[in-house]
């Protein structure tokens, strides 16, 4: 195969062969062309895998210039892609420019992807050698380098929630040296991912190095103070002791963490307690099943709930464990979700707890499947995504995506604490949890996906058919979702309950948590 010299190394594999001419073919870690912006129009069009608008590709490559110059610099640049590798690798017209029919891609990126739909995680992990272009950089291209952060971060979500797996499986198998190694690159990922030290500090322990386990609880603890000013939480000072049970695993009896299958996909799930009553948590737009325990008081609310009756937690489709490959969480699949879920845990009916964006979806299910339902309970929830006239207490649509905007750029930090839980903003452990939990359920891209499904909801027509108990609860001075949007979904549910409580945290599981609990309880009673 006829290759041409490389420039310089690129951190990742892109071969393209043309079909039908076996002599010619370009290695994309060595393909010598006068600028970067030739190979970064040919891993674009590899990414597509389809016609994109020239429009959107002259922007995108030269965001600064006006519409013709752009248009005449991307004729060139097609025309250099052409000299450098002997053939037309890339078709256009006048509207449309895509790689060759002639042209077969193979990339890491397509293999990891492949292996990860397999549930091939393993072979995945090794195959992700290094961050999407690393280290690759284009001038005055900023749209090129947001496209370059997104598709980055995205996979780097994919290979830590591959890697979530593998140790899960290998602590479930008592494979520690595995387990280690596994945690040990999840560190590398996340260095001030604390759970992720907790498990390397596991592996160690469960498998008899405890010099091992304590000189990384040691190193864990002088990373934390010194990046963020805090100590190990409690579950991790617990691990220095080699016969201590990890301490993220609840007081009340917890099964491990397993999948169902729903639409192609797997839907990550886990129950707490074994109570006569099953209590299904529909969370917001952001969960993980396992994480949620470390932080205290969301581990005491679920105690607390747990000795209620049985607890049925879960990641929709997207966010946390679950799959997260073209997830799209509408109402429709949050619902098929739940149902899926439910028959998996072997529940007929449970109370639905519907909290924030978990709303929509619980109010579908309440209204299609009203037999699974004892009761619906709706926590901080709204039933449309945007403002519109007939509903002028949400942010617009271009509030919406300006909001979008900020997070998706601001993601890995303790996003929106003062708003989401203000009487916790200023806890350095709440901060830190946040932070990696935000980091351990999802990545910039994949978020940007899951909140855009949330922009388009409306569920208001199914309003009026919900034939269940319901409650609708919410505080007053809830700065994520507004009060009113409760008092419209109570007017409209047949004899729903409003209850308006104290305070202004958007969380469940912050301030006061009697309320909720309370109306749970109530609702478990024969």
């Amino acid at each position: 195969m006829t290759k041409v010299a490389a420039k310089a190394d690129l951190p990742f594999r892109l071969r393209l062969r043309l079909l039908g001419y076996p002599d010619v073919g370009v290695d994309g870690a060595a393909l010598q062309l006068g600028e970067r912006r030739a190979l970064a129009l040919i891993i674009y069009l590899a990414a597509a895998k389809g016609p994109v608008p020239r429009e959107t590709v002259s922007a995108l490559l030269w965001p600064e210039a006006d519409g013709e110059t752009a248009r005449v610099r991307l004729r060139r640049l097609i025309y250099k892609i052409r000299q450098a590798a002997g053939a037309d690798i890339v078709e256009s017209d006048r509207a449309n420019m895509r790689l060759s029919e002639r042209v077969a891609v193979d990339s890491d990126v397509a293999t990891f992807e492949s292996l990860l739909a397999r549930h091939c995680f393993a072979d995945a992990e090794r195959v992700y050698a290094s961050d999407f272009l690393q280290g690759f950089h284009v001038d005055d291209a900023s749209d090129l380098e947001e496209w370059i952060f997104f598709r980055r971060e995205a996979l780097r979500g994919r290979l830590v929630h591959a890697l979530e797996r593998l140790i899960q499986s290998a602590f479930e198998e008592r494979r520690f040296a595995d387990a280690a190694k596994f945690a040990e690159r999840l560190v590398e990922c996340d260095p001030l991912n604390e759970a992720a030290h907790r498990q390397l500090i596991r592996a160690a322990a469960e498998g008899g190095d405890l010099v091992s386990a304590r000189r990384h609880y040691q190193f864990c603890a002088d990373l934390l103070q010194r990046s963020l000013g805090v100590s190990p939480s409690e579950e991790t000072r617990a691990l220095q002791h080699a016969h201590t049970a990890p301490a993220s695993q609840p007081l009340l009896p917890a099964s491990v963490v397993r999948y169902v299958a729903v639409d192609g996909l797997h839907v990550a799930y886990r129950t707490v307690g074994d109570g006569p009553v099953d209590i299904l948590l529909v969370p917001g737009f952001v969960s993980h099943v396992e994480r949620t325990f470390e932080d205290e008081h969301c581990r005491r609310w679920i105690e607390r709930v747990a000795k209620l009756g049985r607890v049925i937690l879960f990641d929709r489709r997207g966010v946390g464990l679950s799959d997260r490959a073209e997830a799209c969480p509408t109402p429709e699949a949050v619902a098929r979700d739940m149902g899926a879920v439910l028959d998996a845990a072997k529940s007929r009916r449970a109370i639905v707890v519907g909290a924030s964006e978990g709303g929509p979806g619980s109010i579908f299910f309440a209204a299609r499947y009203p037999g699974r339902v004892r009761c619906l309970i709706l926590w901080g929830a709204m039933a449309k995504g945007c403002r519109s006239p007939d509903y002028p207490f949400a942010l617009d649509s271009r509030q919406f995506d300006l909001w979008l905007r900020r997070i998706t750029k601001e993601w890995g930090g303790a996003l929106d604490l003062r708003t989401f839980a203000p009487s916790l903003a200023g806890d350095a452990l709440t901060q830190q949890w946040w932070a990696s939990l935000l980091r351990a359920a999802s990545s910039p891209g994949s978020m940007r996906t899951v909140l855009s499904a949330l922009r388009d909801v409306d569920v208001r027509p199914l309003l009026p058919q919900i034939p269940v108990a319901t409650t609708v609860m919410h505080r007053k001075g809830d700065r994520a979702v507004r009060m009113e949007a409760a008092v419209y979904m109570a007017e409209r549910i047949p004899d729903a309950r409003l209850l308006l409580v104290e305070g202004d945290d958007h969380w469940f599981w912050a301030g006061d948590q009697e309320p909720l609990i309370r109306e749970i309880e109530a609702a478990a009673r024969p």
